[in-house]
């Protein structure tokens, strides 16, 4: 059974700050056991995001969409994702409001809520290590991130990423 929220991230981990996406899952995971009171959520964790995810968020209640990116402020910016036909609607990676789309589409319904976690990162190039300035971004993230999910838990155990 899947879990009401889904925080789904998505990077190359080879390409420097790309990699903020996938990292945050890593240690988001390597917490969630000490922290009863963010509840139960699912996550997600791939290089794009692709048509076929739209599966993913069946029976989601909210998702939390996760990436590096070069034009946000530091260290991090939410904001609200709604679903939109754009230029990657038909394109392999896709954009988080595509998929909303896609998921309208194919279950003849709204999708579930949805928010966008932009993590500043600095350097993308291949074979380059997260960058000094990127992990402090990603550490303020995942505290953000900790009270968002505390903030509407029930209380249930959490429960580990996949």
């Amino acid at each position: 059974m899947s879990e009401a929220t889904l925080i789904f991230a998505w990077g190359n981990p080879s390409r420097g700050d790309d990699a903020l996406g996938p990292r945050f899952v890593e240690r988001l995971e390597a917490q969630a056991d000490g922290h009863p009171e963010w509840g139960s959520f699912d996550c997600l964790s791939d290089f794009q995001l692709q048509i076929e995810h739209a599966l993913d968020l069946c029976d989601r209640e909210r998702l939390l969409f996760v990436d590096a990116s070069l034009s946000c402020a530091a260290p991090f910016e939410v904001s609200l994702v709604t679903p939109s036909r754009d230029q990657s609607y038909t394109s392999h990676a896709m954009s988080p409001g595509a998929l909303l789309q896609v998921y309208r589409e194919l279950n003849g319904k709204e999708p579930p809520a949805a928010q966008l976690l932009a993590i500043r990162g600095l350097r993308f190039e291949l074979g380059e290590p997260l960058s000094v300035e990127a992990e402090r971004h990603l550490q303020a993230a995942l505290a953000w991130t900790g009270a968002w999910l505390s903030a509407s838990s029930s209380g249930r155990r959490a429960a580990a990423c996949r």
